[in-house]
């Protein structure tokens, strides 16, 4: 026999549902809840079908986010085999049936199903070194997103309270910068604290520079409060709003230097990072996104495979006597690692930093070739590289 059990994952339930052999489904199903009974109910009945079969099941379920992680960590500290399909791939399965209809009970029935259809391997397991440093990385791609989003709101309200304060500092984001504007939010204080106190708090602020330096901000300061057109401010919620965005960038300036820090401690103790770092235009932040977004390179055995994981496989359209030519890419695989890709060939190409990369964009763009389809083309190629130099463990230098 061949026992397996589907699993519809949902925030904070599944639905289960049991096949001993190819179209003998076991009992019917019912649902479990993520938390310590719930999960040992299903333990009890893992046990049950291998009791039944005399052979340890195999637990199917799709891949959902988050939400199956309390299951991954069960399966696993119980050793059970699991594995974990894509979305894609069961909703293709699903749309097979004439019958519209879907629910939890259904999903996990077809599952099953599609266990004994496909041939479909086991989920492999991730290193925790690598999971970490993926997950502090997304951290990172998200905390830059509201960062900037701030930034936004903290210019539309600087508009309208200090517009003129642009240019006092040559980074209008540096902490001396934030904490001297939000001392001295508006015209009127700025003139009231006077040359000497200016000069004294943003001398406090920034101890490297010189006193000298800091006078020369305070005049500037003093000059930008004259021009400034809103010698006083007519709404006090701006001062408010313009006070918590500033006190916001400041606190998401921390936040990403600790991430930072930790991205680049854990990154150095991998060897696959230094790899991909040694190609030409791929800086620290991009090599870490890239080796974590990958993973283990044993995952792949031939580079087309990891190709198609980034989403930048063209996807044809063929039928009968027509066939497309214009064929975008997939855009199936990991957004985050395509954008890194696409942004390494980029910083390659530029200022011929990948002279390799860069003889070969030239040569697709001869042919004529248009921009992106020429840099679809020097991504795929760095794609190539990268899956030869990690199976090899080799340097890009080292590249014949």
């Amino acid at each position: 026999m061949n026992p397996v059990i589907g699993l519809d994952v949902s925030k904070g339930e599944s639905e289960v549902q049991a096949f001993l052999d190819k179209r003998k489904p076991y009992k019917k199903s019912f649902s479990v809840l993520h938390f310590n009974k719930g999960l040992e109910m299903l333990l009890d009945f893992l046990i049950e079908v291998e009791d039944e079969t005399g052979v340890k099941p195999t637990v199917i379920f799709e891949s959902t986010g988050h939400y199956h992680t309390s299951i991954v960590q069960f399966l696993e500290e119980n050793d059970y085999l699991y594995i974990m399909v894509n979305p894609l791939l069961s909703y293709q399965a699903k749309k097979s049936s004439l019958r519209k209809v879907k629910t939890d009970a259904i999903d996990a029935y077809n599952l099953c199903e599609l266990y004994y259809k496909e041939e479909l391997e086991p989920y492999k397991q991730r290193g925790i070194q690598l999971l970490n440093l993926r997950n502090l990385s997304r951290q990172h791609e998200t905390v830059t997103g509201i960062y900037v989003q701030t930034k936004l709101q903290f210019h539309a309200i600087l508009d309208q309270v200090f517009p003129e304060y642009r240019g006092v500092f040559g980074d209008l984001y540096s902490k001396v910068s934030l904490n001297t504007l939000l001392e001295f939010s508006t015209s009127e204080a700025v003139l009231e604290a006077g040359e000497n106190r200016l000069t004294d708090e943003i001398a406090s602020e920034c101890v490297t520079r010189s006193e000298r330096w800091a006078k020369d901000r305070a005049n500037k300061l003093i000059e930008a409060a004259h021009r400034n057109p809103f010698k006083n401010t007519l709404y006090q919620s701006h001062l408010v709003s313009l006070h918590m965005y500033i006190q916001m960038l400041l606190q998401y300036q921390e936040h990403l230097s600790k991430l930072d820090e930790q991205i680049d401690a854990l990154a150095e103790e991998i060897e696959e990072y230094k790899i991909i770092q040694s190609i030409p235009g791929i800086g620290g932040k991009i090599a870490a996104t890239i080796i974590s977004e990958i993973g283990e390179i044993e995952r792949f055995n031939h580079p087309k495979k990891l190709v198609a994981f980034s989403g930048i496989d063209p996807s044809v359209h063929s039928s009968g006597k027509f066939t497309a030519t214009i064929n975008r890419i997939s855009k199936r695989g990991s957004s985050r690692l395509r954008h890194a890709l696409y942004m390494s060939a980029l910083c390659g190409i530029r200022s011929s930093r990948n002279k390799k990369l860069r003889e070969f964009y030239d040569r697709k763009r001869e042919e004529g070739k248009p921009f992106k389809v020429a840099m679809i083309a020097c991504t795929n190629k760095l794609v190539h590289w990268i899956f030869i130099l990690l199976k090899r463990k080799e340097t890009f230098l080292d590249l014949a």
